[in-house]
């Protein structure tokens, strides 16, 4: 477990949120982990993260990596990508269609995230 490759650590971050599985959560994210949160643009570290998933305040029901790109820089990774997410966040449910950046380091031979940045997508003004 825990990230042979960005790309797994990554994989396995999304995993463990959708199964709220707080111990691989905890080993994958860096303990200095930043979120910037795609609904708020809030600043979440690591132990607030852990807090909402384990009380189950914070629900996801699916998230489609629809598209992503990888690249290394020594012993840091740049993922960005695109994902569509369904999920319930006080027990009110929410979709969100985002960009985002993920960064990884390379510790002791595993990738570990130590930031994320999410970006809603806006909706196609066709669609409204």
């Amino acid at each position: 477990m825990t990230g042979q490759t960005p790309d797994f650590a990554e994989q396995e971050f999304f995993t463990a949120l959708t199964e709220a599985n707080v111990d691989t959560l905890n080993i994958v994210l860096a303990d200095d982990f930043v979120l910037i949160d795609v609904m708020t643009g809030s600043e979440v570290p690591k132990p607030a993260l852990l807090d909402v998933i384990m009380s189950g305040q914070l629900k996801f029901e699916s998230i489609d990596r629809v598209a992503f790109r990888v690249r290394v820089y020594g012993t840091v990774a740049v993922i960005t990508g695109h994902t569509e997410m369904n999920g319930l966040y006080d027990g009110h449910p929410f979709q969100a269609r985002s960009r985002y950046t993920h960064v990884f380091v390379s510790e002791g031979g595993h990738w570990r995230m130590v930031a994320a940045q999410g970006t809603q997508i806006a909706p196609d003004p066709g669609t409204r």
